[in-house]
């Protein structure tokens, strides 16, 4: 191979790999903080500077994240988060340092703060790995959004050679790909299971009455478990993120912005809940949770007009089981299946009970669910296909008598393709969760 220093003596192209170089050099800086040196061991580097509008107009990263332009201040800032945020990286046992990076991924083009983190339940717990990508305030501190979109993931898949699955894998990919999807100010989590049974995602700690191998034998509501737990994990996520950044924040400005300064204007942001594969029996614990949740509310009329996140100065997620409930917004099913029923709430009760919540309060709801042929053309497993058409009727059925304000879609990816694995992952690339 010809080394990059005998490559640019070449007459013609000299111009043509240092424009190249240099686009690389940014997208790295922006995705990592590191260097090309520093990334690749190139002894050669060219001057970073900032690309024409044209050519960073038709960069994609990944396929994905489109590249917006941006004003040579905006730039200048967006590379001064990155190392300030690449500087403050914990070590590898709290977070993965390759996500750290304070840089424009989606969501509109603001600026993000996204990492790895690994959060247990209780002191000594299994770990969760937790992705976040979370939007930034001018000041370079967490702010406020307008919705948390929370995506649960399935079992673990090794050796399949095939690099797209690989990607599709990884929660540090997905929380990108996920905050690219989200319109406005909102932030994008990824959590994979605590534990496994080999290659099997088990989810005990939020849904306890899973299997050893993670099927849920029951839905069980008593004591909200998921969302108890989901609550803690988002919340601690939260104060390592905020202790991570404060005190790049502090040096950089006369004081971190207090989100409180905005309650006047301030709106509670919504939840979004998507379950990928296995991840789904998430999604059906919390549906049934919230069914137990609105029974209650419906007899004892209580105020979930999330006064404790209020009280206790924490606006970005919720902070009590209750809240997080009454937080939930939508609920996407996204190609979920399991070895045995469970994949979907066909429980009339359930359904009803959601439907009266809608009836009763101000609140939307929309359910999604989201499909490829791998789940719902398999002929060895046709109770989920069976799963998924009664939750469909169920919801559509008590859909008529909540004024529109509970919506129902099925959405269906690769149809009349074979059935494959690689399909079953690439759902999470195209689906549309607008």
């Amino acid at each position: 191979m010809v080394p990059v220093d005998k490559l640019v003596a070449f007459s013609g192209i000299e111009d043509r790999i240092s424009a190249l170089l240099q686009t690389i050099c940014v997208m790295v800086s922006w995705d990592t903080g590191k260097t090309v040196k520093e990334c690749f061991g190139c002894p050669w580097s060219p001057p970073v500077t900032k690309p024409s509008a044209e050519r960073m107009a038709n960069v994609k990263w990944n396929g994905i994240v489109r590249i917006r332009e941006k004003t040579r201040s905006t730039w200048a800032t967006s590379q001064q988060g990155v190392k300030a945020a690449s500087s403050s990286s914990p070590s590898p046992t709290n977070s993965d340092r390759r996500g750290l990076a304070a840089g424009s991924v989606g969501g509109g083009g603001m600026d993000r703060w996204t990492g790895v983190l690994h959060v247990p339940l209780s002191r000594g717990g299994p770990p969760f790995r937790v992705a976040a990508s979370l939007v930034l305030s001018p000041a370079k501190t967490l702010a406020v959004p307008c919705a948390n979109a929370i995506l649960f993931t399935g079992d673990r898949v090794r050796g399949s050679g095939d690099p797209v699955i690989e990607r599709l894998s990884d929660a540090a990919y997905l929380v990108r790909l996920l905050a690219g999807k989200l319109s406005g100010e909102a932030n994008a989590w990824v959590v994979d299971a605590a534990c496994f049974a080999g290659s099997f995602a088990v989810y005990q700690e939020l849904v306890p009455s899973v299997d050893a191998v993670g099927d849920p034998n029951r839905y069980n509501p008593t004591g909200f478990p998921a969302a108890a737990g989901v609550t803690n994990i988002l919340a601690h996520c939260v104060r390592e993120i905020q202790t991570l950044i404060v005190k790049s924040t502090m040096k950089g400005s006369a004081g971190g912005h207090d989100p409180t300064a905005s309650l006047l204007s301030y709106c509670p942001p919504k939840t979004i809940v998507l379950g990928f594969s296995k991840g789904g029996v998430v999604v059906n614990q919390l549906v049934t949770e919230l069914a137990c949740f609105a029974s209650q509310s419906t007899k004892t009329s209580v105020d979930d007009s999330r006064s404790s996140s209020l009280l206790t100065r924490n606006l970005l997620v919720p902070v009590s089981a209750s809240e997080f409930l009454s937080s939930m917004s939508e609920f996407h099913y996204v190609d979920v299946g399991l070895n045995r029923s469970g994949a979907y709430i066909t429980d009339h009760a359930v359904i009803n009970e959601i439907a009266n919540y809608v009836v009763h309060t101000t609140k939307n709801l929309c359910f999604v669910l989201h499909g490829t042929p791998r789940q719902w053309s398999d002929p060895n497993r046709s109770w989920i296909q069976m799963e998924k058409e009664r939750m469909l009727i169920l919801l559509r059925d008590e859909a008529q008598r909540c004024e529109g304000r509970l919506v129902v879609s099925e959405k269906r990816y690769f149809d009349g393709k074979p059935r494959s694995l690689l399909m079953h992952f690439e759902i999470l690339e195209v689906m549309d969760i607008g």
